[in-house]
C-alpha cells in the first residue's frame, strides 16, 4: 500500500525525523533486538557482536558497555556512572578497570575514533547525526523529502 502516515514540514530536525520514525516502527513492532552502528551488528538476544558479518568475542562486561554507549550516544558518561551500571557496585575512583575495558572495546571494534575521552569526566560514544539517520536506513526517504 502506497501512502503517508506522517507529514512533516521542511526545514525539519533530523532528531525530529528520526524520533517520528522510531515511533512508526513501535506502532507497527518493527523494532528488533538488533542495533547497527556502521558495519557493526550487535545481537542483544544472542549476545553476539559482528564486525564486517564476522563474530567478535567481548567479554560480558564489553558487551554491556557497548549497549551502554549505544543506547547514550553523545552523551558524556561519567566513569563513576559506567562502573555502577555495568559492574553493579560502588565506584571509589581508585581502579582502571573501566579504562582497560573501553581500551579493548575500542581495539576489537575499531572505534577509536567514535569513542572519546572527556576530561576528567569519562567517555562519550560520538556519532554524527546523519550515521544516526543512516541506522534507520533514511537516506531514500531522506531524497524525496529534498525534493
Amino acid at each position: 500500500k502506497l501512502g503517508a502516515e506522517d507529514y512533516i514540514t521542511k526545514p525539519f530536525d533530523i532528531q525530529e525525523l528520526l524520533a517520528r520514525v522510531e515511533v512508526v516502527l513501535r506502532r507497527n513492532n518493527k523494532t528488533s533486538d538488533k542495533i547497527v552502528y556502521k558495519n557493526i551488528e550487535i545481537d542483544i538476544t544472542s549476545h553476539t557482536v559482528k564486525k564486517d558479518d564476522k563474530i567478535v568475542d567481548l567479554t560480558k562486561k564489553e558487551f554491556d558497555l557497548l549497549l551502554l554507549f549505544l543506547k547514550n550516544k553523545n552523551v558524556a558518561l561519567y566513569r563513576e556512572v559506567i562502573y555502577e551500571r555495568i559492574w553493579g557496585d560502588e565506584f571509589f575512583g581508585d581502579t582502571r578497570t573501566v579504562d582497560l575495558h573501553i581500551q579493548r572495546i575500542r581495539k576489537k571494534l575499531n572505534l577509536e575514533n567514535e569513542i572519546k575521552t572527556v576530561y576528567k569526566i569519562g567517555y562519550r560514544f560520538e556519532v554524527l547525526e546523519w550515521d544516526l539517520a543512516l541506522k534507520y536506513l533514511l537516506y531514500p526517504f531522506f531524497l524525496l523529502l529534498v525534493y
